[in-house]
């Protein structure tokens, strides 16, 4: 991670499932995978074998994703909640704001995390980014496709 690229955030309910999925991956998924590999090749012929072409797909996916797992591991950190300043938007906090008289809620999350369907967008985000560090009656303006934009921000709450 470079010094000007964002912080990578996760809260300890992410980390737990991504270690989830890691440890079903590590120890399930890919031995399966490797059995299904291994009966597909005694079969004989692998140049016209549909499973063992899907099994050696699923295997490149599941090695894939492991590794991907692994750096989210060894490059982000676990928000830690007592570190955090009170009355001040840090990740984990639900901003509640205003922009053209209509209340909006948003929970500032990790990237792994973000889901702005939801009302979970990533700090990394513009509108999430922009409300790092602010306050209760703060205005953040935040520059979309549709123009600039501009939030008021009407509580904070501690997730």
């Amino acid at each position: 991670m470079t010094d000007d690229e964002p912080k990578k955030y996760l809260t300890g309910s992410s980390l737990k499932k991504l270690q989830s999925e890691y440890e079903t991956l590590k120890i399930k998924k890919i031995p399966e995978i490797a059995e299904r590999i291994n009966e597909a090749k005694q079969q004989g012929d692998l140049s016209e074998n549909a499973e063992y072409h899907q099994a050696k797909e699923d295997m490149a996916w599941a090695q894939g994703r492991l590794l991907e797992l692994e750096h989210i591991f060894s490059t982000s950190e676990v928000i830690d909640d007592s570190a955090r300043k009170i009355g001040e938007i840090s990740v984990g906090c639900t901003v509640v704001a205003s922009l053209n008289d209509k209340t909006k809620e948003f929970t500032i999350v990790g990237q792994q995390e973000a889901n702005p369907l939801k009302g979970m967008i990533s700090n990394e985000s513009p509108l999430g980014d922009a409300f790092m560090g602010r306050k209760k009656g703060d205005s953040v303006e935040v520059i979309t496709p549709a123009g600039p934009q501009t939030y008021k921000i009407l509580e904070i709450k501690l997730n």
